[in-house]
């Protein structure tokens, strides 16, 4: 099926319940399988090192995959960490959220509103385009991030070695955006941070959710979606990084992957067997209906069965697993 643009209904008329059910928070990274075959950029005479690139999640950015990051440094890889419109170097920091004025705040405008997944896709393809210049690229999203690599991967597949979803989300003909996604029954065990959200995501633009909470209940939600296994020092230096908006457009937008195109590039999916914000039960479905779209370039699939939706803490094993993509 054809990639389409998000239209202005899907950008504006995303309701406060489905919003919330796109949430995907990215913070950190984990480990990707081994993946085998050849994609036609890999079959490209370029040399030169492999660059990873690497898409945050939804209320996240790019500085989160710091750890991984550095490791795959280490062994000889260049790293380009994508911080999308409005994040991470450029985030938006309501004035009302540095103060802690939950009114105010539930009002304030915000730049992320109108912003959708053309917006992302060409942040994500620019750095793609630059980085194949130098030699093979592997794409890799975390949660949110998977809808952009479907863009990418459909718009520019001959620039990449290997796609990766890190318990992210990867639309399908049947379920064609991230809203979708987490509509489907296969998600009904995932945690939604709906009575934390602050202001009106229909007339804000944005899911705007108060990371700097002190409420006990809240911050135990937000654990449980993020990293119920982690120590709680851990928990709040992640979301010491967490930021208020994410922009409703992307949640709608459409993204699903021509056979043709997103089809023929070599992808692993990272499955999380404890996570809380994308069910493992639908991460399964998402991986079948891939599998089923291109029998002939099905995952590779790489199983953490004690892992909540960030991934393992220690980045050692993860950057160890990226490596074996470069290969």
């Amino acid at each position: 099926m054809l990639m389409t643009k998000a239209t202005d209904e899907e950008r504006t008329g995303t309701t406060r319940r489905t919003a919330l059910r796109g949430l995907g928070l990215a913070v950190g990274g984990a480990a990707l399988a081994t993946g085998l075959g050849t994609s036609p950029a890999a079959a490209d005479p370029r040399r030169g090192p492999t660059t990873y690139v690497l898409v945050h999640g939804t209320h996240s950015a790019g500085a989160f995959w710091t750890p991984i990051a550095r490791e795959l440094t280490l062994r000889g890889h260049r790293v380009a960490t994508v911080d999308q419109p409005h994040h991470g170097a450029e985030a938006f920091v309501p004035e009302s959220y540095q103060r802690q004025d939950l009114e105010a705040m539930a009002a304030e405008a915000s730049p992320l509103k109108g912003l959708g997944l053309d917006d992302y896709e060409a942040r994500v393809t620019g750095i793609v385009r630059r980085a194949a210049r130098n030699g093979p690229v592997v794409l890799v999203g975390h949660s949110l991030g998977g809808v952009s690599v479907s863009r990418v991967a459909d718009a520019v597949p001959h620039l990449l070695h290997h796609i990766g979803y890190m318990a992210a989300f990867c639309p399908s003909r049947v379920m064609p955006s991230a809203d979708a996604c987490t509509a489907a029954p296969e998600n009904a065990d995932a945690v939604s941070p709906v009575e934390l959200t602050v202001g009106d995501p229909d007339r804000l633009g944005v899911l705007r959710l108060n990371f700097r909470t002190g409420d006990s209940h809240a911050l135990a939600l937000l654990k449980e979606m993020i990293c119920a296994d982690y120590p709680d020092a851990d928990f709040r230096r992640i979301l010491a990084g967490m930021q208020t908006d994410e922009p409703v457009a992307a949640y709608a937008g459409r993204a699903v992957g021509r056979a043709g195109s997103w089809g023929r590039v070599p992808r692993t999916y990272l499955r999380f067997g404890r996570d809380r914000t994308i069910a493992t039960a639908l991460q399964d479905r998402m991986i079948a209906e891939a599998d089923a779209f291109t029998p002939g370039n099905r995952f590779r699939l790489h199983d953490f069965p004690g892992a909540s939706h960030v991934g393992p803490l220690e980045p050692l094993p993860v950057a160890e697993a990226l490596d074996t993509l470069a290969r």
